[in-house]
């Protein structure tokens, strides 16, 4: 079997941690800021790790 190629996409977008986890940053902060409240800005300001249900599919995508 051929090795797996590592999802590039996801490559850009999430880092991995010193201790095995996945960190990532938030969504909606992009656009359409206007109609969003500043307390809900603020909170997607900073990163966040990513779920435990959720990096086991990273990490098949990452390989690593």
């Amino acid at each position: 079997m051929p090795k797996l190629k590592t999802h590039r996409g996801l490559a850009k977008r999430v880092k991995k941690t010193a201790n095995g986890k996945y960190k990532r940053h938030h969504a909606y902060t992009s656009h359409i800021l206007a109609k969003k409240s500043r307390k809900r800005k603020r909170k997607l300001r900073g990163s966040t790790m990513v779920k435990p249900c959720d990096a086991k599919i990273f990490a098949l995508m990452l390989h690593g």
